[in-house]
């Protein structure tokens, strides 16, 4: 154990594994680019459906339990389906990924939305508030702290699911884990795993810092 820790910690370390179009600082990059742009379209996808039915209290039923399903989708399983379809391409990674992604958000987002208290959104109509002006001036703002960690838990969640990019062929950090595998090479693939798992690590710290300092008045 001890052995296979000093020899992780040489190839972490080491420039060569870093230099290139196979080193570390690449395969990071990649992997970022894939979980940001997958969470991103998630976003667009599940803040929409979750602030309107949570505006309108419509649907409700419906989009919870596909996101529900969404969940227990499984990803590899989706990822080959798409490819068998579609060919070779990062479609099969982006669906699986945003399919991953969706459901914390329209759950987050919904529950946001309803924790909402009643008499404020009827005070705000009570002003003069037409339904988008409450929606965007009064229920949003106070949903943002639950809709916020949904947004975390979806990103952190595509960090560690991304490494099904090298499944197909791609690149990403789960090239380590795949490559490792297949070449018996333990130090790479708990290389692999542990650059995963320290990115999801730091997004999440990062995340989490950001929501502190945009909501800390609330706690003041």
């Amino acid at each position: 154990m001890f052995e296979l820790i000093k020899n992780l910690g040489t190839w972490l370390t080491s420039g060569s594994s870093w230099a290139g179009s196979d080193g570390i600082a690449h395969r990071l990059a990649e992997h970022l680019q894939y979980s940001l742009l997958a969470t991103l379209i998630a976003a667009a996808i599940g803040l929409p459906l979750g602030l309107l039915i949570g505006h309108t209290g419509k649907g409700a039923f419906v989009a919870i339990n596909l996101a529900s399903f969404g969940r227990a989708l499984p990803t590899v399983g989706l990822v080959v389906l798409v490819f068998l379809a579609g060919g070779l391409s990062m479609l099969p990674v982006y669906v699986a990924l945003v399919a991953l992604a969706v459901p914390a958000i329209v759950t987050n987002t919904y529950a946001g939305m309803t924790a909402v208290d009643p008499d404020v959104k009827d005070a705000a109509r009570g002003q003069g508030m037409r339904g988008h002006q409450v929606l965007l001036q009064v229920e949003l703002p106070l949903a943002l702290p639950l809709i916020m960690t949904g947004l975390r838990l979806a990103l952190i969640q595509v960090v560690a699911t991304a490494t099904i990019a090298a499944y197909v062929s791609f690149g990403g950090l789960g090239r380590y884990v795949f490559d490792g595998l297949a070449q018996r090479d333990l130090v790479q693939v708990l290389g692999g795993a542990v650059l995963v798992a320290v990115v999801a690590v730091v997004l999440d710290l990062l995340l989490s810092s950001l929501q502190r300092f945009l909501f800390r008045h609330r706690t003041a």
